[in-house]
């Protein structure tokens, strides 16, 4: 079977499900600089990038560059820098099986092997753009010479390109870049600045760079949300290709649910964000606030308030419980009615709360994802008092009520970790709920909640999570 590369594209056709690049997205020019190779970055920015490249809108490629000594950059080489991305997943009801060979990324670096090649890059004038993943751990202080050899961190080396085209371009203002951080972190961009600034002053590269890196830089702080699960398994990999007609090595699956918010007023950002695409889930705007809120209850809190439920009754993967009719419904009605009313608000219309619930929904339904509930039950304390109290507190807040889908959620939390005594039910059950120090305050206090989490809790024992959804839901 001949390999995805560059010379075998005109010889692709007949594949309904398989979308290629333009020959001349292939030759434009290199715009953004890329750090790390991992399928986040290559299912979400570099999918944007692609595709708003094969449309004649954004028109500029990426260099990647590997940081990490595990692995090589050989498969990249090897393929022309060419990968297949599945789309798989359910998008608005409707089954979702699509591929792209993704051309978005022109060559990758080694920053050990080629750390000229990318100081080289860094003067570029075409050069408008640097994006990253390099997990938690990535944007961390390193006290270390930037100016002497390879720098360690991720940071360093952002540091040592952003110096080296200050000196290029004498301090051009013009000449800043946008950077766009998309680690997994809160305020991605705004700690990813004060580092480069403790940097700079460790470096004691002067007042005129530090100027200019403030000033003509934008740092942005960003959320992306999607999952990617990297590499299908070898049995759908071997599909997969027979169905194509090629082999690669570098394929990857998404779900098709992509969302990348980068908060920036800043026109210079805006204007090098061509691949942005509001419709496709990639989007500038004031303030990501409103969408780390709809990620957090929507979809984290759903997940919390659902693992209990769905543990309790057997199930082993998110997508058994949108399979099993009571339990669907459970969820359905949890993330629309409840979590949205919860959440909705000045910042968050009825509108935005529903699309992004429905899109959850779809979500949870992916017959292609393995998503395991012992898995999102990791932490589920923690989770249940950041994600899911606020929630209910909010609801008796706002309504004087309280929401009948989250308590079962809560009581079968208490029942699935064994928080709570059979004999004695009430008593241990009040001593759970005026623990301040596990929820930082004592839910007993909260009007009717130790009674109707007794009811349901006594419920979940006696009868089975079940009945109890049918009884009290």
């Amino acid at each position: 079977m001949m390999k995805l590369t560059r010379s075998i594209l005109h010889e692709i056709n007949g594949v309904d499900k398989l979308i290629l690049p333009t020959e001349e997205q292939l030759g434009y020019p290199e715009k953004v600089l890329q750090f790390g190779t991992g399928v986040l970055l290559r299912g979400l920015p570099d999918q944007y990038i692609s595709e708003a490249n094969r449309t004649g809108k954004f028109r500029g490629r990426v260099v990647v560059v590997k940081s990490t000594q595990q692995g090589t950059t050989d498969d990249f080489a090897d393929q022309d820098g060419l990968y297949t991305l599945c789309v798989k997943g359910i998008d608005n009801g409707k089954l979702v099986n699509q591929a792209y060979v993704n051309a978005s990324i022109s060559r990758v670096l080694s920053a050990v092997e080629d750390w000229t090649a990318m100081l080289e890059f860094a003067k570029s004038d075409d050069l408008s753009v640097v994006t990253s993943n390099t997990t938690e751990v990535g944007i961390v202080f390193a006290e270390e010479n930037i100016l002497d050899g390879v720098p360690s961190s991720f940071p360093g080396k952002l540091l040592a390109v952003l110096h080296t085209r200050f000196i290029h371009y004498n301090g051009d203002p013009s000449k800043g870049l946008v950077i766009i951080p998309a680690e997994l972190i809160e305020e991605n961009g705004t700690k990813l600045a004060d580092i480069l600034n403790r940097l700079a002053a460790h470096n004691q590269l002067g007042e005129a760079f530090s100027h200019w890196l403030n000033q003509s830089n934008p740092i942005c702080n960003t959320l992306v949300d999607r999952i990617v699960p990297g590499k299908l398994s070898a049995a759908d990999q071997a599909a997969t290709e027979a169905e194509l007609g090629f082999s690669d090595a570098l394929m990857i699956m998404a779900e098709p649910f992509g969302l990348w918010a980068i908060e920036s007023t800043d026109q210079r950002v805006i204007h090098a964000l061509g691949f942005c695409d509001e419709a496709k889930g990639c989007r500038v705007v004031p303030s990501i606030q409103k969408f780390k809120e709809l990620k957090l209850r929507m979809l984290n809190a759903s997940h919390t308030f659902s693992c209990g439920v769905s543990m309790l009754a057997g199930m082993e993967f998110v997508k058994d419980s949108m399979n099993n009719e009571a339990i669907q419904s459970f969820i359905s009605q949890l993330a629309l009615e409840e979590i949205a009313a919860a959440i909705i608000g000045d910042k968050i219309s009825p509108a935005e709360a529903t699309a992004f619930g429905k899109a959850v929904l779809d979500r949870f339904s992916n017959p292609f994802l393995e998503h395991k509930w012992v898995s999102i039950s990791a932490q589920f304390t923690l989770k249940m008092k950041i994600r899911c109290l606020p929630l209910i507190i909010a609801t008796q807040e706002k309504t004087g009520l309280l929401p009948l889908k989250m308590l079962i959620g809560f009581s079968a939390y208490l029942v699935q970790m064994n928080l709570v005594n059979s004999d004695g039910l009430a008593t241990s059950l009040s001593n759970v709920l005026s623990d301040t120090e596990t929820w930082g305050q004592d839910l007993t206090a909260i009007p009717g909640f130790l009674d109707k989490v007794l009811e349901m809790t006594a419920s979940i024992q006696t009868n089975g999570i079940l009945n109890t959804i049918h009884q009290l839901a």
